[in-house]
């Protein structure tokens, strides 16, 4: 098995992926050692010294702040914490995001900067490293004070208490102790905080859409090319100096890409101008570029930085109680982000509207003897639902907040929020996309003598060889159901 040695580098978000990907064994090395156990041995000194009152060390959360807490409580405070905190409602988080939830925690923890001790580190890397992925649900956090209910969901095990899931069964997290000989972590002064405080849950979310996205967003238009050859679409568009000339990064990016995919030796064109959702490929598909970029740079950081409460400064001899737990760059990013997605799907639909006219030599619905046959109608309304949706799914969370803990969290992010809404948009694009990919295929088989370049034939042929051409109507559930699957693994 691949390790990969956290020692409180730089983690890009190519490397979390790979990481990911490649099921890595997760260590930490000597440095992030070092820096816990300096962290913890920091805090265990301040909370001795007589007559310091620290922010969730020694007193109680949120509107009970002023509330203090006896010495002899004090690991108490920590699990009555993390119980309290556990009130997850709605659907599971899907696995492997938990895992990624995980892996996300271990990271910010090991920067030494919230006073856990070790071997709380150490019990997340158990779980990471061995699939005991925590059962965690999708509703309950506000995106501020950090992913509080999530996050509780996911440390419950640490004690021995909540459930985890283990290769596909449920087990409950006592269970779990006794089955692999561990002894439930006695969580010391500030642990539980340290553990509940962040944005983990909300950023598991972002770097998967982002890395999703950027994946889709590439295969995206390898499938839009097919479209555009098999709608006999004009090629001048896509010419380098007309799209110099607006000086958009992501125009640019993709009207160079988009060359690269069309046959240098297109058709003689017997139409002056095609249709928005062809001709304007660069404009559209390059602003989603910009913001995949844009929102990428925000995630990575995030996924590099400390964001619990209250910020240990051992060198500084500090205990510093702030907000990195607020979610909002987080928030407005994955907000951000829907929006760019649900726009690639949007013109996607219209590229298959356009496909399925009956114009440019094409037959109505791309199906011989339409009327007796309906051919692919039925695909673009299935295709123009899911792009609905989107639309009402891509209303901001982040422009709501509510008045939380009596007043003292008096404005949140909503991050948690965004991100859920933000995984249903990119699967729905996943959808419109293999959608396309399925009508664009049909389309180019009435083009039989029509030549397309190596990468693009490549995708047609992959799909014919798992899904034929419909001659007659015929069950499209399972062509769409397959054309998804395909179009999935080729973004993993």
């Amino acid at each position: 098995m691949a390790q990969f040695i956290l020692n409180n580098q730089w983690v890009s978000l190519e490397e979390l992926e790979l990481v990911l990907k490649n099921s890595s064994e997760v260590v930490l090395g000597p440095q992030a050692t070092l820096a816990i156990e300096r962290g913890f041995s920091f805090l265990q000194g301040k909370v001795k010294e007589e007559g310091a009152i620290y922010y969730g060390i020694n007193t109680g959360f949120g509107s009970l702040c002023n509330t203090v807490i006896s010495t002899e409580d004090l690991n108490q405070l920590q699990v009555n914490l993390i119980r309290s905190h556990a009130c997850g409602v709605g659907a599971e988080v899907p696995t492997h995001l938990v895992k990624r939830m995980l892996l996300l925690k271990v990271i910010a923890l090991s920067k030494g900067f919230s006073g856990v001790q070790l071997a709380t580190v150490e019990r997340l890397l158990f779980l990471y490293n061995n699939n005991l992925i925590p059962v965690v649900y999708e509703q309950g956090s506000l995106g501020a004070s950090g992913d509080l209910a999530p996050l509780a969901h996911l440390c419950l095990p640490l004690i021995g208490e909540g459930e985890v899931q283990v290769n596909g069964e449920r087990m409950p997290g006592n269970k779990l102790h006794a089955d692999y000989g561990l002894e439930p972590i006695t969580l010391q002064a500030k642990e539980g905080l340290a553990l509940l405080n962040g944005t983990q849950f909300m950023n598991a979310y972002g770097t998967y859409a982002t890395s999703t996205g950027i994946h889709l967003f590439h295969e995206g238009l390898k499938i839009a090319a097919l479209s555009l050859e098999a709608y006999d679409g004009r090629h001048e568009p896509f010419q380098a100096n007309v799209n110099e000339l607006r000086k958009q990064s992501g125009q640019i990016e993709v009207a160079a890409a988009m060359r690269g995919l069309l046959n240098g030796t297109p058709r003689i064109k017997n139409h002056v101008q095609d249709p928005y959702s062809f001709r304007c490929i660069p404009q559209v598909h390059g602003a989603s570029l910009d913001t995949l970029n844009f929102v990428k740079t925000t995630f990575e950081n995030e996924l590099n930085a400390v964001t619990d409460n209250p910020t240990l400064f051992p060198e500084e001899d500090q205990i510093v109680s702030a907000g990195n737990f607020h979610g909002q760059p987080l928030a407005l990013a994955m907000d951000f982000l829907a929006i760019a997605l649900a726009e690639l799907g949007s013109i996607s639909e219209r590229r298959i509207y356009k496909l399925i006219s009956g114009t440019r030599d094409l037959p109505p619905f791309l199906v011989k003897h339409a009327g007796l046959n309906s051919g692919f109608m039925i695909v673009q309304y299935a295709a123009a639902s899911i792009v609905s949706q989107n639309k009402q799914l891509c209303t901001p969370a982040s422009v709501d907040t509510i008045d939380s803990s009596n007043g003292q969290e008096d404005h949140v992010s909503m991050g948690a929020n965004a991100a859920t809404k933000l995984y249903r948009v990119l699967d729905n694009v996943i959808s419109v996309a293999a959608m396309e990919w399925l009508t664009a295929a049909q389309a180019y088989d009435f083009r039989a003598d029509w030549k397309l370049t190596a990468e693009v034939d490549s995708l047609y042929k992959q799909l014919r060889s798992e899904v034929s051409f419909m001659a007659t109507d015929r069950y499209l559930h399972e062509d769409i159901s397959c054309t998804r699957t395909l179009l999935v693994n080729r973004l993993s």
